[in-house]
């Protein structure tokens, strides 16, 4: 060969490993800048406000489920922070403004303003949904009243024939304080069969698993909840009545109160709230991606396993539909006599 022909062949050999070399470096450096940003937000620390089991509980795992397994989310960590009804987890989110933390909350965050209930911050303040940033409600859940599956009360006729006779003999379990959504459930069902709601014995337990567990030691006889809470327990209970207006799909063999000739029809949001100073493009980064998960499959499986509803609710929305209810619950309450 000629020797400068040669050479030209060796130095295009190594301009060709050369530029291999080069395209594979450039690709691996695309391949790890795309994966470092395909995470709008990395992580987040979900703060529960009551025990494992709950409402709360199931929406704030559930959520962070879909989020991190429909690649959304890099990671979720979650805490429960039980006490005095979700107060004490509110005043850590307002009183430590802790970042990439979220707080789940649902139709109790506006009862404890109208109530006047005390949070845990100094002072006679009144926590409210006011104290921290709403993101966005994401789902409904209907309530639901539950018995044990060897209880005698085979739905809710049986259970206001029990009451009418001896309203000692039934005794309601739920999974937060007196005047709080499980008990308005319950109180609501019980006033529409023309009972004296406030005189329906009423059991506290800190969140749903408590609740559920009161109810099959046979310390109460039925369960006030919120649908979600017992649809991964119905080896264990029966649920005898929901409030929403006609059978849910996901659960189609369990009746409603309205059809009993009960016209009880309750569904409560659930939502997630930032620390006071959220930055708006934080704020609007999840709440952006609270409503693109519910767009995926991840979601749907979580949504259909607790029979919720969606209703994704962002920013100046969520907040309008917050002011709407406490004028709602407000009257409610009052007919129900408990403020």
């Amino acid at each position: 060969m000629i020797p400068w022909l040669n050479i030209y062949y060796k130095l295009r050999r190594g301009s060709m490993k050369l530029l291999k070399n080069i395209i594979s470096v450039l690709f691996s450096a695309i391949l790890l800048l795309s994966t470092s940003n395909s995470f709008a937000i990395d992580k987040l620390h979900f703060v529960i406000g009551g025990g494992a089991g709950g409402g709360w509980d199931g929406t704030a795992r559930g959520t962070g489920e879909a989020l991190t397994k429909a690649g959304m989310l890099q990671s979720a960590s979650f805490e429960n922070m039980s006490g005095g009804g979700g107060g004490k987890a509110l005043a850590f989110m307002i009183n430590t403004k802790p970042a990439n933390t979220i707080l789940v909350q649902s139709t109790p965050l506006v009862l404890r303003s109208i109530t006047r209930h005390k949070g845990y911050v100094k002072g006679d303040g009144v926590l409210s949904y006011k104290d921290v940033v709403p993101i966005a409600g994401v789902i409904g859940d209907y309530g639901a009243i539950a018995v044990a599956k060897n209880s005698p009360f085979k739905n809710f006729k049986d259970v206001v024939d029990a009451y009418k006779k001896d309203p000692s003999s039934v005794k309601m379990a739920g999974g937060s304080v007196r005047g709080s959504m499980d008990h308005l459930i319950g109180a609501l069902a019980f006033q529409e069969a023309g009972a004296d709601p406030n005189k329906v014995i009423y059991v506290p337990y800190d969140a749903g698993g408590k609740a559920l567990a009161g109810l099959l030691s046979g310390e109460t006889q039925i369960l006030s909840t919120g649908l979600g809470e017992v649809m991964g327990a119905r080896d264990q209970v029966r649920i005898i009545g929901i409030t929403a207006p006609k059978r849910v799909s996901d659960a189609p063999e369990v009746p409603t109160l309205k059809e009993q000739g009960y016209d009880v029809q309750f569904v409560n949001w659930r939502g997630f709230f930032g620390p006071p100073g959220m930055s708006s493009s934080m704020k609007n980064e999840i709440a952006k991606m609270l409503g693109d998960v519910q767009k995926t499959p991840e979601w749907e499986a979580v949504r259909k396993r607790n029979a919720w509803v969606n209703i994704y609710n962002p920013g100046d929305k969520f907040v309008k539909f917050l002011e709407a209810q406490t004028v709602e619950m407000t009257a409610l309450m009052k007919k129900l006599g408990v403020i």
